[in-house]
């Protein structure tokens, strides 16, 4: 079972989770908040407007260059989108491996 009610996933666990998730229909997207998208990663630019529109109960990972600042605005996030499921990723770009595979 997938705990939803965190506030980081690794990058292991976002990968593996999002497969799950997927599978089940849930949308999951990687959310570049820093305008620098992650290389060999599907990410979504930060547009809130176009977020909102997602379908209810999404899964929204956001990322920064370091995992710091977007784990602080989680409280943000989650009062701008309360249809969806807001986590930051642990370490954010800086320690993100594009060979890790699941």
């Amino acid at each position: 079972m997938i705990d939803l009610n965190v506030d980081e996933w690794t990058q292991e666990e976002f990968l593996r989770n999002k497969q799950v998730l997927e599978e089940k229909g849930v949308k999951v997207l990687l959310i570049d908040t820093i305008l620098n998208p992650i290389d060999g990663a599907q990410t979504t630019l930060y547009a809130p407007p176009l977020l909102k529109a997602e379908p209810s109960g999404s899964v929204f990972v956001f990322y920064c260059d370091t995992g710091k600042s977007s784990k602080e605005r989680l409280g943000e996030f989650r009062a701008k989108f309360p249809n969806h499921v807001c986590i930051s990723l642990r370490g954010g770009r800086g320690y993100w491996r594009k060979n890790l595979r699941i």
